[in-house]
């Protein structure tokens, strides 16, 4: 046997040297050894490449930590940067270790976790790990790669700095620890120098911003321990890769909720959709994603009848539901996550349309409204549309109206679906008459007029009789009726076009 090998495997087991570990404690910080530990399946962690540069000094494998584990029983590949060694930067090695792993998870069809901590590349090794074929950049190659193939999943719990940003952002979402976590392709004092502002990361990059912001980030956690629960709960919703179904659990009774009660009549009083959606699905357990970003749009994952949905939903309590460039951009890539793992979509539609205004126009509203419908158009899994009060404009063909081939379209009682309120299109055909009406009460008694013809025009039973929408159905049978609609959707074609892929419109 090799002398000292068991010694060889403790030291590198242990990490960094003492002081970077009481550092990382009185930042409530753990180590990423210990992180392993409390994400996976007690006893399941095999390890790869441990004795990673073990002829270097001070660089126990080599500042990366991967392998293969269970989690709930199923089988994940993960890497974790060990912050105690050299701030958890990149070497060759680790660079390597890190491609290698997510090639064997893309290979294996098994997901892939990224516990990452890092202070970016080693700039004293940057032609061993920068450049070349098997360099930094392959790993993004493989991240594209494996995009929507296998689940991809960051816990972030400290920095993830410069080019190694690039590792949460191609993941399907990213739990961030408050205080700690934070992503940016300069440093403060990089800023400083190359811009001449003066920041700090938290101001620049930290969890609230990412989370708040730029939505770069999807969940803001109060510790590690939160954030580990993401990850386990991420995963539970979906399949190991793109060939398998989502897992299914026993079903279970939603919770007792009038639901009628929670959509208010008026469109113009404004309620939290959220509520709606928890009354609908089993256990009232829904997991929303980028809960504080673009909060106008909700999305999430949730059960019915024990079989896993995607939720996109508009909220009128934020911004009256409108849609923004943010909200477009959140359903598109949530619209695409779904579709890649065979998650059937539920849509809650309460919508007065796209955000119109010289501000919005800059910021390119219909570049990213159209993203939007080429992201629903696209989406071959089964697709419900349920009208919950308004469908207005653009805003029903953002969310899955009839004409983009969902399973059903279903209306509420409450519901109204029109180019545009009856308030905007009477002043919009009448305005010229409207104000060349001189007695007051005469004017009035017009524009009511008008109104009721156009209420008229646009009912609901009308609707239904032209085959507009498929059914009309009260709250307290929404539940049912979805369940009947998506089993009888099981199994679907889901073929979209003859082409190698579109041209987004980016």
């Amino acid at each position: 046997m090799h002398e000292g090998l068991d010694e060889l495997r403790e030291r590198i087991g242990a990490g960094g040297a003492p002081k970077y570990h009481h550092a990382n404690e009185a930042k409530g910080k753990l180590f990423a050894r210990e992180r392993i530990a409390r994400l996976v399946d007690k006893g399941s962690f095999v390890e790869d490449g441990m004795f990673a540069n073990a002829l270097a000094h001070g660089l126990p494998a080599d500042g990366v930590i991967t392998g293969q584990a269970t989690i709930d029983g199923r089988p994940v590949c993960l890497m974790a940067n060990d912050s105690t060694v050299k701030a958890g930067s990149w070497g060759a090695r680790t660079v390597e270790k890190i491609i290698r792993i997510i090639e064997r998870a893309y290979g294996q069809g098994v997901p892939m976790v990224y516990l990452v901590d890092s202070a970016g590349a080693r700039i004293t090794d940057q032609v061993d790990l920068f450049p070349g074929r098997r360099g930094a950049g392959n790993i993004f190659y493989q991240q594209v790669k494996s995009s929507g193939s296998i689940p991809q999943v960051c816990a972030l719990f400290g920095p993830s700095a410069a080019g190694g940003a690039y590792i949460p952002a191609f993941c399907d979402v990213v739990a961030m620890v408050d205080g700690n976590a934070s992503m940016y392709l300069g440093s403060d004092r990089m800023v400083e120098m190359v811009t001449g502002e003066k920041t700090t990361l938290e101001a620049m990059g930290g969890a609230k911003v990412h989370t708040e912001q730029s939505g770069v980030g999807h969940f803001l956690c109060k510790d590690e321990d939160e954030a580990l629960g993401v990850v386990r709960r991420y995963l539970s919703f979906l399949p190991s890769n793109w060939t398998e179904q989502p897992p299914a659990l026993e079903p279970m009774p939603a919770p007792e909720t009038d639901l009628a009660a929670i959509v208010p009549e008026s469109e113009r009083r404004a309620f939290d959709m959220r509520k709606l959606v928890k009354g609908l699905l089993d256990g009232g357990e829904f997991f929303e994603i980028q809960a504080r970003w673009a909060k106008e749009l909700t999305v999430g994952f949730g059960r019915l009848d024990g079989q896993v949905v995607g939720v996109v939903a508009n909220n009128s309590l934020h911004k009256g539901g409108v849609l923004f460039v943010d909200s477009a951009d959140k359903a598109s890539r949530f619209v695409q996550l779904c579709d890649a793992f065979n998650v059937p979509l539920l849509f809650l539609c309460d919508v007065p349309g796209f955000m119109v205004g010289s501000a919005v126009e800059r910021q390119g509203i219909i570049r990213h409204g159209a993203k939007m419908v080429t992201a629903i158009s696209e989406a071959t899994v089964p697709k419900i549309c349920v009208v919950v009060r308004k469908a207005y404009g653009a805003g029903l063909y953002a969310m899955a109206g009839p004409g983009f081939m969902p399973e059903a379209t279903i209306a509420l009682p409450t519901a109204k679906i029109a180019v545009m309120g009856a308030e905007a299109a009477v002043n919009a055909v009448y305005a010229n008459k409207i104000a060349a009406i001189e007695d007051e009460a005469e004017r009035e008694a017009f524009i009511a007029a008008k109104r009721a013809e156009y209420e008229t025009d646009i009912d609901l039973v009308r609707l239904a009789s032209e085959l507009v929408i498929d059914t009309i159905v009260e709250p307290d049978r929404l539940r049912d009726e979805l369940i009947q609609r998506y089993r009888a959707a099981h199994g679907k074609d889901r073929h979209f076009s003859r082409r190698r892929h579109g041209v987004t419109p980016v």
